[in-house]
C-alpha cells in the first residue's frame, strides 16, 4: 500500500509534481537453494526407502559441511505413479517419488561446493538457486533517501529553468509501489564427477519511486 504525507494548503496554488526514482545495487548475503532426490521403482516402498536413504546421505553431507540443520528444511514430498502409452493404451511403469530440499547458504562462497556435495550424495535434480538479503528493508530506505533527493533535484531544475520560485519543502509526497526485484536463477551443472560448479551471485538491485509536488 502506498503511503502518503500530504500538507494542506489554505488556497488554491500551482504545483510542479514530478517523479524521484532512486536504485542500490548490493550483493547478496545469503542463498537459498532447492534440492531434490527423484527415485523410480515398480515397487512403491522399494521407491521410498531408496528415496529416503539417499535423502539422509545428502543431508549429513551437508551438516558436514557446516550448514545448520535449522536451515535445512523440507519443502515437498511427492508420490506419482508413472505410465507409457503402448499402442493407445495406458501401461503402468511404476512410481516416481520426489524429496525436496529447501536449503539456506549462509556464506554465498559456498552455494558450488554444497551443490557438488548434494549431488556426489545422492541428488539428482537442483530446481532453484535465489539470492537474497536479510536486510532488505535497510537497503530500500537508502533507495527511498535516493528517490527523494531525484526529486527535488528535478523540480529544481524546473522552477530554475522556468524562472519560478519554488518553496523548498514539497506538499505532498506518494511512495509509489515498485516490483520486487527480480529472482536471480543459475543452471547448475548434474554431473558427479565434475569439479566446483561455478555459481555466479551478481548484484541485487533494489528501487524505491516517488511522487512529489512542489508548490510555486
Amino acid at each position: 500500500m502506498d503511503h502518503k504525507y500530504s500538507r494542506h494548503l489554505t488556497q488554491k496554488s500551482r504545483v510542479i509534481t514530478v517523479n524521484g526514482n532512486g536504485e542500490i545495487s548490493v550483493p547478496p548475503n545469503f542463498a537459498e537453494i532447492r534440492i531434490e532426490v527423484v527415485t523410480q521403482s515398480e515397487d512403491l516402498s522399494e521407491a521410498q526407502r531408496e528415496n529416503a536413504n539417499k535423502m539422509n546421505q545428502v543431508i549429513q553431507a551437508l551438516l558436514s559441511l557446516g550448514i545448520f540443520r535449522e536451515d535445512i528444511q523440507t519443502s515437498s514430498f511427492s508420490v506419482f505413479p508413472q505410465y507409457d502409452y503402448v499402442d493407445g493404451r495406458q501401461v503402468f511403469r511404476g512410481y516416481e517419488v520426489t524429496n525436496a530440499l529447501t536449503v539456506k547458504i549462509r556464506n554465498i562462497n559456498q552455494v558450488g561446493i554444497v551443490i557438488d556435495t548434494a549431488i556426489r550424495n545422492g541428488a539428482n535434480r537442483i530446481s532453484s538457486l535465489e539470492f537474497k538479503l536479510d536486510n532488505e528493508n535497510l537497503y530500500y530506505n537508502q533507495a527511498l533517501q535516493i528517490a527523494l533527493y531525484n526529486a527535488v533535484e528535478k523540480a529544481r531544475t524546473i522552477a530554475e529553468s522556468m524562472n519560478l520560485p519554488m518553496h523548498p519543502l514539497p506538499i505532498e509526497i506518494v511512495e509509489e509501489s515498485v516490483e520486487a526485484p527480480p529472482i536471480l536463477y543459475r543452471a547448475v551443472a548434474m554431473t558427479q564427477e565434475s569439479l566446483q560448479t561455478p555459481i555466479e551471485q551478481g548484484l541485487i538491485t533494489i528501487n524505491a519511486r516517488v511522487l512529489v509536488k512542489f508548490q510555486f
